[in-house]
């Protein structure tokens, strides 16, 4: 699975736990509605700013936290 789906399905999944809408996601981290669309879909070369935006301030985890999962263990 490609490293951008797996980003956005943790996103999403994380997201969905919380309650949380794409829009409320999207403005806490800063950053627009339609692009959380594209991330969470796998279709964008999210930046590591953008991606430490989003898990820090909009899902309010650690990077630890969000990586330290099976669909990033297996290292493909």
């Amino acid at each position: 699975m490609d490293i951008k789906v797996k980003i956005g399905n943790r996103i999403k999944e994380l997201r969905d736990k919380r309650g949380l809408t794409q829009e409320v996601l999207a403005y806490k981290s800063d950053v627009d509605r339609t692009y959380m669309n594209h991330v969470e879909k796998g279709k964008r070369n999210i930046s590591i700013i953008n991606l430490e935006k989003i898990i820090v301030n909009g899902l309010e985890v650690s990077m630890l936290e969000f990586f330290n999962v099976n669909i990033f263990q297996d290292g493909k």
